[in-house]
This record gives structure tokens, C-alpha cells and sequence, in this order.
């Protein structure tokens, strides 16, 4: 391509500096394509396992007393958390937007907000495990009933996914001040975009199905 076409190219046109691959799409985000949909089969054992169990026990027996388990929850919290997370899958969208738009400024400030957005869930679900292990009328441990082993198994998965995400986000946030930080990172910063919004989904799964269903 001559330099004078590829002036007249708009950014969208020039954003991705790949070979064609054979499916049109780049190799790097097949990759993390691939990995979310083995990634969206564990999570589906995990909360199948989870209803399958608080089915077949629908009492939760801690200590022999059965108890509740809106008496445990605290769904103030957690539903401010969920909102928080669901914040940060906007910021992650406009990140990937202003790097695809050549402008880092805007995607590094925006991907500050997704690390701030992240660690708050974060920080709302250690303190809400610490909790209910330390200060409900029934503590809720991984140990003492089935509910809880299977509750902590899965959110606390999704926890480690959340900190994965979060490290990963920070290595950009860093990076993005070195001077071999450059437009062409965009569909890299996408690839993270990926798995940023799979595990907001993921949550958005297990809100209702952990959480609010336990009130109805």
C-alpha cells in the first residue's frame, strides 16, 4: 500500500495490523474466543452444580440450626457492587473505543476508571465473605453446610477471574506510558475488552441465580 492511500485510509481502516487470517478474524482474538467458550462451560458446571444442590437441599443447616439465607446476604451490597461492575464493562468499551479512535489519553483515563470500577466489586466481595465467616448470626463458612461450599466455589472463581482481569488492566494502564506504546496495541487492548465483558456476563448470570432467586 503506498503511503498516499494509506493517508486517505480513515483509523478504523488502519487499526489492524494483522495478516487476513482464513475466518476474518484476527488470530488474537480467536485465541480469546476460544478460551471463553471452554472458560463459559466451567462456569456452567459451577452454577448448575450450585442449583442443582441448593435443589436438592433446600434447607441450609449451619451448626443444627437451618437458617435462611436472607438472613445472610446482604443484597444492598451486593446489588451496588453488580452496578459497579456493570460501570466498568462501559469504561472497558469506551477504552477500546478511543485506542481504535488513536487516542490514548482518553483510553488510558477510561481504563483507569475500569481498574477503580474492578477493585471496588472486588473489595465489596472480600468484604462481604468476610461477613458472613465473621460476623452473621450463623457464620457461613466453605466447610459447614453444602450451600457454602458451593457458593464460595463459584464466586470465589469468579473473584479470581475479576483479579486476573484487574492485574492484566493495570499491566496496560503501565505500559501505556512507555513510548513502545503505540495505536497498533488497540486490538490488543480489545482482546482484554474480551475478557473484561465475559466476566461481567458471567456475573450478571450469578446475581440472579445466587442471589435474588434466594427471595422469591
Amino acid at each position: 500500500m503506498s503511503e498516499a492511500t494509506a493517508a486517505n485510509l480513515s483509523p478504523d481502516e488502519t487499526d489492524h495490523h494483522e495478516a487476513p487470517t482464513n475466518t476474518g478474524i484476527p488470530n488474537k482474538k480467536l485465541a480469546m474466543w476460544a478460551f471463553l467458550a471452554s472458560d463459559c462451560m466451567f462456569f456452567g458446571t459451577l452454577i448448575s452444580t450450585h442449583l442443582i444442590y441448593r435443589r436438592v437441599n433446600p434447607d441450609i443447616v449451619i451448626d443444627g440450626n437451618t437458617v435462611p439465607v436472607t438472613q445472610i446476604f446482604d443484597i444492598h451490597l451486593t446489588s451496588a457492587s453488580t452496578f459497579i461492575l456493570l460501570m466498568s464493562s462501559l469504561t472497558m468499551a469506551l477504552t477500546v473505543s478511543a485506542m481504535h479512535k488513536h487516542n490514548v489519553k482518553a483510553a488510558r483515563t477510561f481504563l483507569l476508571g475500569t481498574i477503580v470500577f474492578g477493585s471496588l466489586f472486588l473489595g465489596a466481595q472480600a468484604y462481604e465473605f468476610y461477613h458472613f465467616v465473621h460476623h452473621a448470626t450463623h457464620p457461613l463458612t466453605l466447610t459447614n453446610s453444602i450451600f457454602g461450599s458451593t457458593f464460595y466455589v463459584l464466586t470465589g472463581t469468579h473473584g479470581v477471574h475479576v483479579l486476573i482481569g484487574i492485574l492484566w488492566l493495570i499491566s496496560w494502564y503501565i505500559f501505556s506510558f512507555s513510548p513502545k506504546f503505540k495505536e497498533e496495541h488497540a486490538l490488543d487492548v480489545e482482546v482484554t475488552g474480551l475478557y473484561w465483558h465475559f466476566v461481567d456476563i458471567v456475573w450478571i448470570l450469578i446475581f440472579p441465580l445466587v442471589y435474588i432467586i434466594e427471595y422469591f
